[in-house]
């Protein structure tokens, strides 16, 4: 057991700054538009400084990861070249060992660092960096091989093979948040970080999150406040024809077909998590054995809280009367007879739950700290709390109809409603037949449910 520190990093914004590298080759990355992402310069000296210095430390000298905010959620980072750091996540999460991570890399010329020197970044890529980095999006790229007889062109940093779980392939992405790229400038190597939550349960949004999943098992989590887009980064494969999306995230289906190359890009991922949230045969099992997930978040069963979840199909709303009063009323007291404490979450058609009898009201700022909850990118929500006739406790949540507030609060909004006793919890779904951050918060809320109706 180790005692877990949160070190305040109160103006990220100062930490650093790009600039170009001096005379980019014709065929390195560095010759596409986005020359200015080659280099990141950490600060000498800024507010918070100290706390990245001290994480950085412990990521060079020990096996235990740290707790790192990005502009996504909160991430478990560890050198991604060290085999035994990389299983120290592993560890912590009781992650499955087939369940590959993603490489954070603090600018272009880390990347290259890792490809190897005179490998050039695919051409497929290249208008996605220009568009979207640094910024909520992942791309799969090609294991340099390691048995290079050219000793100049071998890459500065050959990835552990825990990190990619024995794929030929890596998920890289440049990260937002100035406050994680100094982290890994500092620490001087890539960082393997998936989210920095015990395994299958809701993403981490804030430093406090990260301590209620993982108190005791990692010392350090740097706290930066709450994160901005509350759901991972998009994950694409462009080394396939169609281009694929393998995890709807911050980056929308929409916005990458506006991107040339990625016209014809394809949803490539399945909303029903593997592990868990349905019954298979016996050969299904075993061939589910056999097939490794390409990227986080394919195959699992992720994001669910305590509570038993009941997710609404948002679509459906779309098609037919808006749900009632008595019906929502009548839902929750069939569940409330067979749990006790019964959660809501509305986002958009729902009925508020007016003129019942009203136990306290409220605004929470979902397991945010005062000093998280006045700054940019808090987290907060309309929380009621009922009695219903016959004796049903109710806590009623209500999201807002703003798809990025949705996105943003929802792992809030489960693990709050964990925290206050939730039994089970009905999540109202939102329509996700367009192609806009819908469909990642929908693949969330899918994969931690335990029922869709």
């Amino acid at each position: 057991m180790y005692t877990t520190r949160i070190l305040p990093v109160p103006d990220p914004d100062s930490l650093g700054r790009f600039r170009p590298l001096p005379a980019p080759s014709s065929t390195t990355i560095s010759s596409s538009p986005q020359s200015v992402l080659d280099h990141w310069d950490a600060a000498e000296s800024a507010p918070g400084l100290e706390a990245l210095v001290t994480a950085a430390d412990h990521i060079r000298t020990t096996d235990v990861p740290v707790g790192f905010p990005t502009e996504t959620v909160y991430g478990l980072g560890a050198d991604a070249t060290r085999t035994d750091a990389v299983r120290g996540i592993f560890s912590v999460k009781g992650r499955p060992s087939d369940n590959p991570l993603i490489v954070h890399v603090c600018d272009l010329d880390m990347l290259r660092g890792l490809l190897g020197d005179g490998k050039n970044l695919p051409d497929i890529y290249r208008p996605l960096v220009e568009r979207f980095w640094p910024g909520p999006l992942t791309i799969l790229l090609p294991v340099p091989s390691s048995d290079s007889s050219d000793a100049a062109g071998a890459p500065k940093w050959t990835l552990a093979p825990e990190v990619t779980a024995g794929l030929p392939t890596f998920g890289a992405r440049l990260p937002a948040s100035p406050l994680t790229r100094t982290l890994i400038r500092l620490a001087d190597a890539p960082l393997a970080g998936p989210s920095a939550n015990a395994s299958t349960r809701p993403s981490p949004t804030t430093a406090q999150h990260v301590v209620d999943d993982l108190n005791g098992r990692i010392e350090v989590v740097l706290d930066g406040g709450a994160c901005g887009v509350g759901v991972e980064s998009t994950v694409v494969d462009g080394l396939c024809d169609p281009p694929v999306i393998l995890r709807p995230g911050g980056i929308s289906l929409a916005e990458l077909r506006t991107v040339p190359g990625w016209e014809r890009v394809e949803r490539a991922y399945d909303d029903v998590a593997q592990g868990g949230n349905r019954s298979k045969g016996v050969a299904e099992k075993k061939e589910e054995e056999e097939l490794k997930p390409r990227a986080p978040g394919m195959k699992y069963k992720h994001y669910s809280p305590k509570a038993r979840v009941v997710l609404y199909e948002g679509w459906r709303a779309v098609n037919s009367s808006t749900l009632s009063q008595a019906d929502l009323v009548a839902d929750i007291g069939s569940a409330g007879q067979q749990a006790g404490t019964v959660g809501v979450v509305r986002t958009s058609t729902w009925p508020a739950l007016e003129g019942l009898e009203k136990r306290s009201a409220g605004t929470t700022n979902g397991n945010i700290t005062s000093a998280e909850s006045n700054g940019d990118g808090a987290v907060t929500y309309n929380l009621e709390e009922y009695t219903l006739p016959f004796g049903t406790a109710v806590l009623e949540l209500d999201l807002g109809r703003d798809l990025s507030s949705i996105a943003h609060g929802l792992f809030s909004a489960l693990r709050d409603l964990d925290a206050r006793g939730a039994d089970v919890i009905l999540i109202e779904g939102i329509d996700d037949r367009g192609d806009d951050m819908a469909a990642a918060v929908m693949n969330r809320l899918r994969k931690a449910a335990s029922e869709v109706r």
